[in-house]
């Protein structure tokens, strides 16, 4: 172990005990759950980066992913020709790739991973998978039923994750509404994780099962941060109790699909929507920072870029150097983590991968750590859409959602950098997953 893993290996405690410092009730520490995080997220990223036949099956999930994002291409080339095919890519005709185009090249994956998904829950698929998981959690963290399965849950979709809890949603307390929040935002849906591998495969070929364990990590952790900074003081309804999937499942496979594909549509739309409002708003304050900070850098004669991600990196630096990140890689890596709370992580995917091409970082863990750090919905933008559609199932709790909404925001925050200090904790140049 290097002395950069050893700094990740303690900013897993470091992180623990920032966020015990912030909890709202510092007494109530539950250590099982804590200590059972840490345990299932070192030894899921041993058995990926150190275990030789671990590190083979994650390259086997990141063939497969890439094979399915191929056959999810040839629906948008269809539609699209030219504009849908990937730079460097040339098409049945001969003809070439126009360029870069997220619209036309990256987005049609969200609408056939949605329908993909909706399929595998009609044929019963996705339940299995996410009982196993639930089950894991229920049984070694002492977490509510319900917890449990919505953490589940969220490993595969997102927003949608709630309904599957919707009996019990009209009678949780505080605290697991807080973890449910938390949860959907430390990881990411599989219909959009599909989205990042397109922005990073060329440069980062493995980052399919990269992104894949990310989200499988950042599920206990994301449980155990919720946990420390608002811990259960009531007695849950499903403590201690397997709940199975609430589904409202397709009369047939056929009407699947056509739900899945109408549902990805809605995605597609909504981050289109969503990137355009805010990637605007962000120029805007950026326009007025860069106003007033022209005007102290000439006052004072300093020279510092007056804008969001730079305050925002500032904010991150000492979370990314305890991440074991090089000083020399530190403030690129804190600039794109700290953009990610108003640009969204899809707009740090991309500033990553351009900051890769560029050859800006000195150190091959950098990039692998922050697609670690970044592989979550913990934004802004994403903390109102998650309120708003979990408290469009329960209407009647919508105070008690809204209210425990920030410190959620903040707990998928942690937990994304605590898996991305388990990443560079296990981290190895000689790993298999890094082409070695």
């Amino acid at each position: 172990m290097d002395v950069y893993n050893l700094i990740s290996f303690l900013g897993i405690f470091i992180l623990i005990a920032f966020a015990w410092l912030l909890s709202a009730d510092r007494r109530n520490f539950n250590i099982r759950l804590i200590a059972w995080a840490v345990v299932l997220q070192l030894l899921t990223a041993v058995f990926i980066f150190r275990v030789p036949a671990g590190s083979r099956v994650f390259l086997a999930v990141n063939e497969a992913v890439v094979n399915v994002l191929e056959s999810a291409s040839e629906g948008a080339r269809f539609v699209f020709g030219r504009l849908a095919l990937p730079p460097g890519h040339t098409d049945a005709s001969g003809n070439e790739s126009i360029g870069p185009i997220l619209a036309f090249q990256a987005f049609p994956t969200i609408i056939f991973f949605s329908a993909l998904i909706s399929v595998l829950y009609y044929l019963r698929i996705m339940p299995v998978i996410i009982r196993g998981f639930a089950w894991v959690f229920t049984r070694l963290m002492r977490v509510s039923g319900a917890e449990s399965l919505v953490a589940a849950s969220n490993i595969f979709v997102g927003v949608e994750s709630a309904l599957a809890v919707k009996p019990y949603l009209g009678g949780m307390t505080r605290s697991e509404f807080c973890t449910v929040l938390t949860v959907g935002m430390a990881t990411v849906a599989s219909n959009v994780l599909a989205l990042y591998v397109f922005s990073l495969q060329d440069i980062f070929p493995a980052i399919a099962g990269h992104l894949v364990s990310a989200s499988l990590l950042s599920a206990p952790a994301a449980l155990a941060m919720s946990k420390i900074l608002l811990p259960e003081s009531d007695a849950p309804q499903t403590l201690g109790v397997r709940v199975r999937p609430y589904c409202e499942t397709e009369a047939s496979l056929f009407e699947a699909v056509i739900s899945g594909a109408h549902a990805g549509v809605k995605m597609t739309v909504g981050i289109v929507a969503l990137l355009i409002a805010v990637l605007g708003l962000v120029a805007l304050v950026n326009l007025l920072l860069g106003g007033v900070g022209g005007w102290i850098n000439s006052l004072l004669g300093l020279t510092i870029d007056w804008s969001i991600e730079t305050l925002f990196g500032w904010l991150f630096y000492p979370f990314v150097l305890i991440m074991g990140i090089p000083p020399t890689d530190a403030p690129h890596i804190a600039r794109i983590i700290g953009e990610r709370i108003v640009l969204t992580e899809v707009v740090s995917y991309q500033d990553l991968a351009a900051a890769m091409r560029a050859g800006v970082f000195q150190s091959e863990r950098s990039p692998v750590i922050a697609t670690y750090a970044l592989c979550g919905f913990a934004h802004l933008a994403s903390m109102a859409i998650f309120v708003g559609g979990v408290s469009a199932i329960a209407r009647e709790r919508t105070r008690d959602i809204a209210a425990v909404a920030p410190r959620a925001l903040l707990a998928a925050t942690l937990a994304c950098l605590m898996t991305a200090c388990v990443a560079g904790a296990v981290f190895s140049h000689a790993s298999i997953l890094l082409g070695q």
